[in-house]
């Protein structure tokens, strides 16, 4: 096995015993693990639900598909999310995806010790109860299917339920070394 300063992972094959066998440490630190994703662009995201306890929201940047029969999404959150507990409590959430027209909503529900739904003109409910911000560029509804812990966050698998879109969506916007920026033709390559 090598001395590599990474985690490992061996599978079950190659365990003595058979088992899985897991070696985290010699993992890297933090701040190095967060520096290698610094040049990884990500696209922004809002993440809204309520519990019964009132609306909360986040701003993720780990919303990605993961397959299209059946629909589902995943995205991460923190423990460290003041939303975290409402969100792992919740049933369904709405995730908007943003375009650089929502920098706002992005900024937003990424200040951490405010009311992000203080401002009763920006938000609403949808038919079915959840909080949504309308001026997104898009959004999916959706029913949490799976939480699975990683570390200090949690991933949520989500299967979608129902989207809303317009037609003539603003630019992406891309969170990238600690910096948001909008997509556009100048930025094709």
């Amino acid at each position: 096995m090598s001395n590599s300063p990474v985690a490992r992972i061996t599978d079950a094959g190659n365990a003595p015993d058979g088992a899985a066998e897991h070696e985290l440490r010699d993992g890297l630190s933090a701040d190095d693990f967060k520096a290698a994703f610094r040049n990884h662009p990500a696209g922004v995201a809002v993440i809204t639900a309520d519990a019964g306890t009132g609306p909360v929201g986040l701003t993720a940047t780990s919303v990605f598909s993961v397959s299209t029969e059946p629909p589902l999404l995943v995205f991460s959150v923190s423990a460290m999310s003041s939303s975290a507990a409402a969100i792992l409590a919740s049933d369904t959430v709405v995730v908007h995806l943003l375009g650089a027209e929502q920098l706002d909503l992005a900024t937003l529900c990424a200040t951490s010790g405010i009311d992000r739904f203080a401002d009763t003109t920006i938000w609403d409910r949808l038919i079915t109860g959840e909080p949504y911000f309308p001026a997104a560029d898009g959004w999916i509804r959706g029913r949490i299917v799976e939480r699975m812990s990683a570390g200090n966050s949690t991933v949520i698998a989500v299967h979608a339920l129902q989207s809303s879109s317009v037609e003539s969506a603003s630019a992406p916007l891309v969170y990238h070394n600690r910096t948001w920026h909008a997509l556009g033709e100048q930025s094709a390559i």
